[in-house]
């Protein structure tokens, strides 16, 4: 019998209780390792603001560990609006914080890697134990917690000189919300030493406690990004020196962007074509990558391309393409952006999409420069990734011939890519020859193929299987993704299968999501397996583009919106601060068609910035449909 269900069921979690109840959502539960990076993060923007030039790091034999920084120190002063110490508002409440206010004039961060006041409280709210230190205005506090609540209040405990300041944390993980209760040392040392990397002239310490002595590990890279580079490549050939750089927008060159935004990099191009490389947002380690990368990919194969082209070195027939010169590439890449918006509370990839125009363009132009007054260095570069789009090239060419002589003829609708890899496939099924036209423009031909639908889909829900095939369309649909319709306890093969990602693509109204739905039916339905394996996708382009102006210290900004929610959080934004309706820019997408290739391809077909939903079935629901 169910249990009662009214008013007093509903309760709200307070403080830092949701990150107890699923730690899950906040942090990486493995180990403690990303709680104490929260830690170092917190040191490390200090340091980027130009307020602390040392920071050390301790792993104790006890297995706690303490981070340590000679920055502002945390507040300890009771807070105007909630009356507690603010060191104490700080480590245990969720989005309390200073660094919401980046484009004020007199914010305490202009860039950070901290962005809704919840990392260091997630450190707390996961501690077994936490004590705080703190040296401000000639005086030293310390306050302890446990289990995340306060178990000794703020005191003082001493004093300092006036000039001494900073905040020292030492953390005892608790083991009960890790599956590992240990800190990954390999991946401390990483964490520690790119903050060295990346913040010339901080001095940033590693001590690692044993039963016999202290060992201590302190980086400096007097060349920055190039020494570290040096480093990551090791033994490999490089082509060419390491090219590295950095640029940074000005307050009279703001061009759409924040003075301060922009990007320090180093990179080189290796003879063995095991490109990859490190890249951080606001010193926040982005080991997804993200938009940054994206841009920095295209900055380095615009500049390649365009010197190729002057110098007519590249081959009748062949046509570079980015991941031609990307492939090749190791590289150590730093953006500042003044509102990082990253993936999760992890952080691991950036999603900024002005961050791909951002670093592109700062990188382009310095590199092309470069390949320029390097012309030896540049022509090398260049027939380095002219033979990466030759041996590219001969491998398309292959597949065509046994494309060729194959008995199955592909639909005149498609129009196919060129890569064979069918885990990097993708097939966007979409209605009609506008907006079929759009996507045909827009997309990446390497990797991205595009079906034209005529008209709705079929509901092929109460269709009998054998008599599938007398709707063209399914029939086409069938042949293009390689794989005959089955049922769910068919067994069928999916070796001919040409896309690993298949998804939907249709205009953000109701007519739109009608055709998703009888898409999504005919998957559903009559290739299950495709759902089950996890290729079946949705494509979510926007219903509106926003267009914001500049206003104070904040620059114009274009957003999209995917309905009229969104919309709605993106005008109570602008208006909180301080942008008149009337002056906001809101366009209407009346279909797919009506959007221009580069508006398609940044918000519903670039990897690094679209929203693609992947279709999943749930099991309660397949087992009420068999019934």
């Amino acid at each position: 019998m169910a249990k009662r269900y009214d008013e007093s069921s509903v309760k709200k979690l307070r403080g830092i209780e949701p990150v107890q109840r699923l730690p899950g959502m906040y942090t990486r539960t493995s180990d403690p390792t990303h709680i104490i990076q929260e830690a170092i993060d917190n040191a490390a923007d200090e340091a980027l603001g130009g307020h602390a030039d040392r920071i050390d790091v301790t792993v104790h034999l006890d297995g706690s560990v303490t981070v340590t920084d000679n920055g502002r120190g945390i507040p300890v002063g009771l807070h105007p609006e909630e009356k507690i110490p603010t060191v104490e508002l700080v480590l245990t409440e969720l989005h309390a914080g200073a660094k919401f206010s980046r484009a004020d004039a007199d914010a305490a961060y202009k860039f950070s890697g901290g962005l809704h006041g919840v990392g260091v409280s997630v450190t707390n709210a996961l501690s077994e134990r936490l004590e705080v230190e703190i040296k401000r205005d000639g005086e030293v506090h310390q306050i302890v917690f446990a289990d995340g609540k306060v178990a000794k209040k703020l005191r003082k405990t001493g004093t300092c000189g006036q000039r001494a300041s900073g905040t020292s944390l030492r953390i005892w993980p608790n083991k009960k919300y890790f599956d590992s209760p240990k800190v990954q040392l390999d991946d401390l040392e990483r964490i520690v030493r790119s903050k060295a990397v990346l913040l010339p002239g901080v001095k940033v310490t590693l001590n690692i406690e044993t039963a016999k002595e202290t060992k201590q590990k302190t980086w400096s890279y007097p060349e920055g990004m190039k020494g570290y580079l040096a480093e990551l490549i090791g033994n490999a050939s490089a082509v060419a020196p390491i090219y590295d750089g950095e640029k940074f927008v000005g307050e009279s060159d703001a061009n759409g962007f924040a003075a301060g935004e922009g990007a320090a990099w180093a990179f080189a191009f290796v003879e063995d074509g095991k490109g990859g490389g490190e890249s951080y947002a606001n010193l926040i380690p982005t080991v997804d990558g993200g938009t940054h990368e994206a841009g920095l990919r295209e900055g380095i194969f615009e500049a390649v391309k365009s010197f190729a082209e002057y110098h007519s070195l590249t081959p009748k027939g062949i046509k570079l393409l980015a991941e031609d010169a990307w492939s090749c590439c190791v590289y150590v890449l730093a953006a500042k952006v003044l509102e990082p918006q990253f993936h999760g509370q992890t952080k691991e990839k950036l999603s900024n999409r002005d961050a791909v125009k951002l670093v592109g363009t700062m990188v382009r132009d310095p590199f092309a420069l470069w390949m320029n007054s390097n012309v030896e260095h540049g022509k090398k570069i260049c027939n380095l990734v002219i033979q990466q789009a030759i041996e590219r090239s001969r491998t398309v060419q292959k597949v065509e011939r046994r494309k060729s002589s194959s008995v199955v003829m592909l639909p005149e609708k498609l129009t196919d890519c060129e890569s064979t890899d069918v885990k990097e496939n993708e097939l966007y099924l979409v209605e009609g020859d506008s907006a079929g036209g759009s996507a045909k423009q827009a997309r990446d031909k390497r990797f991205q193929a595009v079906y034209r639908m005529r008209g709705k889909a079929l509901n092929s829900w109460e269709v009998k299987r054998e008599l599938l095939f007398s709707n063209a369309e399914i029939h086409d649909i069938a042949v293009a993704l390689g794989v005959d319709p089955h049922d769910e306890k068919a067994n069928p093969d999916l070796s001919g299968l040409r896309y690993g990602k298949v998804a939907s693509m249709t205009d953000a109204d109701v007519d739109g999501a009608h055709i998703s739905v009888l898409l999504l039916t005919l998957f559903y339905r009559h290739f299950p397996k495709l759902i089950e394996k996890g290729h079946i996708y949705i494509a979510c382009p926007p219903l509106y583009k926003v267009d914001v102006p500049g206003h104070g210290k904040r620059a114009a900004k274009k957003l999209y919106a995917l309905d009229e929610e969104e919309l709605k959080t993106i005008l109570d934004r602008a208006r909180d601060d301080g942008v008149k309706r009337e002056s906001v820019s809101i366009q209407r997408f009346k279909g797919l068609g009506e959007m221009n290739p580069g508006q398609l391809w940044e918000t519903a077909l670039n990897p690094d910035t679209r929203k693609l939903l992947q279709v999943r079935i749930d099991g309660r629901e397949r087992q009420r449909s068999r019934g």
